[in-house]
C-alpha cells in the first residue's frame, strides 16, 4: 500500500448532518478516508444511523478496499451521542457512586449493544482520567472520581465490559486530563507533574486498562513539561506516545489523537502541522473531526509530506499494520438491531442512576404543592458534550410532579434576578434549589446564600458536578450527578421513598 492510502487509513473525519454530503464523498474518494467520527448532530434516531452506518462502509469500502472505523463519544451522562430511542447510560462518576465497579462493566455492556445494533464499531469511551482538580472544567463527572485506585478499578471493569461484547473501545485522554483547570477545546492546558507524581495518579488507571487489553487508547491536547521539554502536547510528543505509552507502560493498541481542530492544537500549532507531528510521534488514528476546510488542507500537508520525506515511513508502515490488524477483530460492518434498546437494558440504566443518587449532608425533607423549586436550565457545560438539549428545566419538570412554585434562573444569576427569586421563594414553605456546576458559577452559590436568608427548610441538588455543595450553606445538600430527566426521575424516587444509596466518589471538603 502506497503512503498516501497508508494516510487515508490513519485520517479520521467527519461531517454535518444526518446523512452523507456529496462534499464528504469527495473528500474520501480524493483521499481514502479510512474512517469517520459522528456526532449528535449526525443521529436522528435507531433507524437513521444504522442507515447512515450502512452507507458509511459502503462507501468507504468501495474506496480504500478496507471496511470503516465509525467512531464515536457515547461516554454516557453529559457525553452522549445516541437518539431517545436508544439507551443512554449514566455517566461515569454516576456509575462509581453506585459503589461497585461492576456497575461500570454492565454499564459498558449496555452501551457496547446499542452501538454494535446501529453498526457503530469504535467507542471513544471510557474516560480513565482522575477527576483531582475541582475546577476541572471539561472532565468533572466524565470521571469515575479522584481516588486513583478506585478509578482504575472502575476503568478495568469497564474494558471487561466492551470486551464481553466485542466492541472497539478507547481510554482517555492519556496521560491524564484530570489535573487541568483549563479546557483543552478552547486553550493549552499545561500539567506540571514528573514521571512519579503521574504514576501515583494519572497513570493507574491507563495501566489498568493496557493489563485488561483496552485496544485504543486516545491522548490529550495537554503539555507535560517534566516529560516533554521542547513545548508540544501530549499528542504530538514522541517520548510519551512512544517511549512513554508503547516503551514503559507496554501498549500495543492503537493511538487515536484527540481532535486536531480543538484550539490546543489549532491555534499554537495549526492542525496540519499537528496532524503531521502526531503521526511521527506515534499516533495511528488522527482525528480532524469536523471542519471540512481543515480536513482538506490536512490531507494535503500530509500527502506533501510523505513527498518530501518528512513524514516517518516506518512509523507509518507501523501504524498501518496496527489499524489493519485492529479492523480484522473489531470493524464490523453488519449492525445487528435487535441489541438495541432492550427492555432489560433500560432498567439496569435506570436502577443504576437510582442507586447514584447520594445524600450527601443535612436535613431532607419530601417537596409539596408548598415548595418552590429553583435552578438554572441545562447547558453546553464544555465543548466535549452535546448543544444543550431540548429538555425542559429541572425546576419546571419538578413542578409538574409536585405542585408548587417554579423558577429557571441564568448559569450565573445577577443581583436583580437573585433578588427577584429571592422575593417568589418567599410565597412558599421550603424550596429545593437545584445547582448545575455552581462551583464554576458564583451566581448560584451566591443565590442559594440569599434563598437561605429566608429561613425554610431546604436542599440543594447538584445535578452535575457535586463540587458546588460544600460552598451552600448549611441545608440539605444531594449529588445528583447528571441534568436529564431520567436523572430527575431517580431522584424524584429518592425523596419519595427517603431513601439513598450513593456513595460519594470524590472528596468534596478537600477539593473545593
Amino acid at each position: 500500500m502506497d503512503l498516501h492510502a497508508i494516510i487515508g487509513q490513519r485520517l479520521v473525519f467527519g461531517f454535518q448532518g444526518p446523512a452523507l454530503t456529496e462534499s464528504f464523498r469527495q473528500l474520501v474518494r480524493q483521499y481514502k478516508i479510512g474512517n469517520v467520527i459522528l456526532f449528535r448532530h449526525n443521529v436522528v434516531d435507531n433507524a437513521q444511523l444504522r442507515a447512515l452506518c450502512a452507507d458509511i462502509q459502503q462507501l468507504v469500502q468501495s474506496e480504500t478496499g478496507h471496511p470503516a472505523f465509525i467512531t464515536i463519544d457515547q461516554e454516557g451522562g453529559m457525553v452522549s451521542r445516541l437518539g431517545a430511542d436508544a439507551v443512554v447510560t449514566p455517566g461515569n462518576m454516576a456509575v462509581a457512586a453506585t459503589g461497585d465497579p461492576v456497575s461500570a462493566r454492565i454499564a459498558a455492556q449496555i452501551t457496547a449493544r446499542q452501538l454494535h445494533g446501529l453498526g457503530v464499531n469504535l467507542n471513544l469511551a471510557p474516560v480513565l482520567d482522575v477527576n483531582s482538580n475541582a475546577r476541572n472544567p471539561v472532565i468533572g463527572v466524565r470521571s469515575f472520581g479522584d481516588d486513583p485506585t478506585r478509578v482504575a478499578d472502575f476503568a478495568r471493569e469497564a474494558v471487561l465490559g466492551y470486551q464481553n461484547e466485542n466492541v472497539c473501545c478507547c481510554g482517555k485522554h492519556f496521560p491524564g486530563h484530570g489535573d487541568t483547570a483549563v479546557d483543552s477545546h478552547i486553550g493549552l492546558p499545561c500539567v506540571d507533574k514528573n514521571l512519579p507524581a503521574l504514576e501515583a495518579c494519572e497513570l493507574l488507571s491507563f495501566r489498568a486498562a493496557i493489563k485488561g487489553g483496552i485496544p485504543a487508547i486516545m491522548s490529550s491536547h495537554i503539555l507535560f513539561p517534566r516529560l516533554e521539554p521542547d513545548g508540544v502536547p501530549a499528542t504530538m510528543s514522541r517520548r510519551i506516545m512512544h517511549d512513554l505509552l508503547r516503551g514503559q507502560l507496554g501498549f500495543d493498541g492503537m493511538i487515536l489523537s484527540d481532535c486536531m481542530c480543538m484550539d490546543a492544537i489549532q491555534r499554537h500549532y495549526g492542525t496540519p502541522q499537528g496532524a503531521l507531528a502526531a503521526m511521527n510521534a506515534g499516533v495511528d488514528l488522527v482525528f480532524v473531526s469536523s471542519n471540512e476546510t481543515l480536513q482538506r488542507e490536512t490531507a494535503e500537508y500530509l500527502r506533501a509530506a510523505a513527498q518530501e520525506g518528512r513524514l516517518d515511513e516506518i512509523q507509518a508502515q507501523a501504524s498501518m499494520e496496527r489499524i489493519l490488524r485492529a479492523k480484522e477483530r473489531y470493524a464490523f460492518t453488519s449492525a445487528q438491531p435487535e441489541l438495541v434498546d432492550l427492555i432489560s437494558d433500560r432498567e439496569a440504566a435506570e436502577w443504576m442512576l437510582r442507586r447514584a443518587i447520594t445524600h450527601v449532608s443535612g436535613p431532607l425533607f419530601q417537596p409539596d404543592e408548598r415548595t418552590f423549586f429553583c435552578g438554572p436550565e441545562d447547558y453546553r457545560a464544555s465543548l466535549a458534550g452535546n448543544a444543550a438539549a431540548a429538555m425542559e428545566a429541572a425546576p419546571l419538570l419538578l413542578r409538574r410532579c409536585y405542585g408548587g412554585g417554579a423558577a429557571v434562573c441564568g448559569k450565573d444569576p445577577d443581583e436583580d434576578e437573585i433578588a427577584r427569586l429571592t422575593v417568589q421563594a418567599a410565597d412558599y414553605d421550603s424550596i429545593l434549589l437545584l445547582t448545575c456546576n455552581g462551583h464554576l458559577f458564583p451566581g448560584q452559590i451566591a443565590l442559594a446564600r440569599a434563598l437561605h436568608t429566608l429561613s425554610k427548610p431546604m436542599i440543594a441538588a447538584a445535578l452535575r458536578n457535586p463540587y458546588d455543595l460544600p460552598l451552600l450553606p448549611d441545608i440539605g445538600k444531594i449529588a445528583v450527578y447528571d441534568y436529564s430527566p431520567a436523572a430527575l426521575r431517580a431522584l424524584i424516587a429518592a425523596l419519595d421513598s427517603g431513601h439513598f444509596y450513593g456513595r460519594l466518589p470524590v472528596h468534596l471538603e478537600e477539593s473545593v
